[in-house]
């Protein structure tokens, strides 16, 4: 152990621990910007600087591990004098337009600003005012950029891919498209991993409240939102509720009271992609043992998540073949919407503007794939928000979500499963896909944690299981790093299995790019807990148990993989680009 002095306080810790790790434990708090564990610690903000005797120069505390007899003062004059001026200087290449900001009242470097009573800045300011093109999901204002460089660690280390990059240099350093190149022919998969890590407002996802605004004001529109599995476990956190209170029943009261016409259930088309994905995998394992030349490429992926699918064709192509032909639940929603469910109402369904609520910024993109128009040749979803959007909407309409009583989905597209809810933790698509097959296969319903293996946060997961005599290898992966190793393996030839379930965002789509921000903290798990309680409380866990699942296939569809189906709930990742 290492024993030091901090603020006077005389503390113990383990050899190699940092300065900041060391004052924490001590209880003093040292504000950073730029530090993120394990993935950011350079010191490059300067705001975590502390007094160490016999040292002339501030040191990081992020970076700098302690030493026996170290006496270290995290808030003397000298280091408050030094951390205001740094931040003066931070805010003299910030545009400081808060009121306007997405971040205003969630941004670190305006908390810190604050903390530290800057109330007039003695720089002049000078901005970068570097274009972009907002028509693109993401949208990166450098004129609200820090330079800590989190976006580029968190896109490097997490993700594999390396969009972003320094550019030019000295006073002119910014942070951009790697390469100098536009955004709209980098392998961005539109994640949103560097929108939730970042401090300030200088990454966001493309506003699309109003066009949701504009509809709800149209008397010739019928406006129908689905919400996403993940949703429900994060809305209320950017409206200050607790998560007991903020219950999927207040957000469907919220949305109705904001004029929506049909409150629905993303679960209830997740169960359908089981019910379509199952049937596709069952179908091919069929073929396993056919001739070389006719039997299909394993593993099959999962296709449900869009940052994946494009992380796929951009990055992977020669994979493109392998991914599920089955449409995303979202995707598989609006074509239902737009072809069973007009015909069940007598609604035109080119009236139909259908939103969706998803806790990710890559389905943005998906709802404008070319392609996605099966039902009546509109697009099937003609929007999507994510979950801070649907937060900002419940302000602008001045909403106490908190008084609404709780109601429920309409029907008969809001019911749903234990199986739908779980889409949206890691490895929860897998698990409901393995529960369905396992019915098909041998006629019983299995045990409720018999394929409990794929859950947990672990960023590659991998299990055997059994189906009636039959072994299926799965793995469970989480975080595009992951799955570009995954893939070298699988190219390698070092390991091998028959389905594979990839989700680009780390724990999956409940610590997607488009929850809500908590500068430093990693809720995937929290969330995640919250899906696979509702699960267990489900009175029906199995999407093949569904009514409103059954009633589809019987008085519309037909069958799992007929023709309807196909046209439907199925599309060809090789007809569209990304560029």
């Amino acid at each position: 152990m290492v024993n030091l002095t901090i603020d006077g306080r005389a503390v113990s810790v383990a050899e190699g621990t940092s300065i900041l790790d060391a004052a924490a434990a001590a209880g003093i708090r040292i504000p950073t910007l730029c530090y993120l564990r394990e993935l950011n610690e350079i010191g490059a903000c300067r705001i975590c600087v502390v007094e160490v005797e016999g040292i002339d120069q501030l040191v990081a505390a992020c970076n700098n591990t302690v030493l026996e007899g170290m006496v270290v003062r995290t808030n003397s004059p000298k280091v408050r004098a030094a951390r205001r001026q740094n931040m003066e200087l931070l805010l003299a290449c910030h545009d400081s337009e808060c009121t306007s900001c997405v971040r205003s009242g969630n941004c670190t470097l305006q908390t810190l600003a604050n903390d530290l009573g800057i109330a007039e800045l003695p720089y002049e300011k000078r901005l970068m005012h570097d274009p972009w093109d907002k028509s693109f999901p993401l949208i990166r204002n450098n004129d609200k950029c820090v330079n800590c460089l989190r976006c580029i660690q968190v896109c490097e280390k997490i993700q594999g891919l390396g969009v972003w990059d320094l550019a030019n240099r000295a006073t002119h350093t910014s942070v951009n498209v790697r390469g100098g190149g536009s955004i709209w022919d980098a392998d961005c998969t539109l994640c949103g991993q560097c929108i939730t890590h970042c401090p300030t407002g200088a990454l966001r996802e493309r506003d699309d409240t109003q066009r949701v605004f504009d509809a709800l004001a149209d008397p010739e529109k019928v406006v129908i939102v689905q919400i996403a599995p993940a949703v429900r476990a994060a809305w209320g956190e950017g409206l200050g509720l607790p998560r007991e209170q903020a219950t999927v029943g207040r957000l469907v009261a919220a949305l109705r009271q904001m004029g929506v016409d049909y409150v629905f259930d993303t679960d209830f088309s997740a169960d359908l992609t089981i019910m379509e994905e199952g049937s596709e995998l069952l179908e091919r394992l069929s073929h396993r043992g056919d001739q070389d030349d006719e039997k299909p490429a394993f593993p099959m992926f999962t296709s449900c998540c869009p940052g994946w699918v494009r992380y796929v064709k951009a990055v992977r192509p020669e994979f493109t073949a392998q991914l599920s032909t089955s449409k995303s639940p979202g995707q598989m929603f609006g074509a239902i919407a737009k072809s069973y469910y007009a015909e069940l109402m007598g609604i035109d369904p080119h009236r139909i503007f259908c939103v969706e609520v998803m806790p990710c910024t890559a389905k943005k993109a998906e709802v404008a794939i070319p392609t996605m128009t099966d039902a009546c040749g509109d697009p099937d979803v003609d929007i999507s928000i994510t979950t801070r959007e649907v937060d900002r909407m419940i302000r602008a309409e001045h909403i106490d979500a908190a008084a609404l009583p709780e109601e429920d989905f309409d029907q008969p597209l809001g019911t749903a499963t234990g199986a739908g809810v779980i889409f949206g933790a890691t490895g929860g698509v897998m698990e409901a896909a393995l529960r369905t097959a396992y019915h098909v296969v041998t006629g019983r319903t299995p045990e409720p944690d018999a394929f409990s293996e794929v859950r947990g946060l672990d960023g590659w997961k991998e299990a055997t299981f059994d189906l009636a005599g039959a072994p299926v290898r799965v793995a469970v992966v989480s975080g595009l790093a992951n799955a570009g190793r995954l893939l070298d393996a699988l190219a390698a030839g070092e390991v091998s299995y028959d389905f594979v379930e990839v989700m680009a965002c780390p724990g999956g789509c409940a610590g997607g790019g488009g929850q809500p921000i908590h500068d430093g903290e990693e809720l995937a798990g929290v969330r995640g807990d919250v899906l696979w309680g509702l699960d267990r409380k489900s009175k029906l866990r199995n999407s093949y148990e569904n009514p409103s699942i059954q009633a589809v296939y019987r008085d519309y569809l037909g069958e799992p993989l007929s023709e309807r189906a196909e046209e439907l709930l199925h599309t060809d990742h090789f007809a569209w680009s990304m560029r």
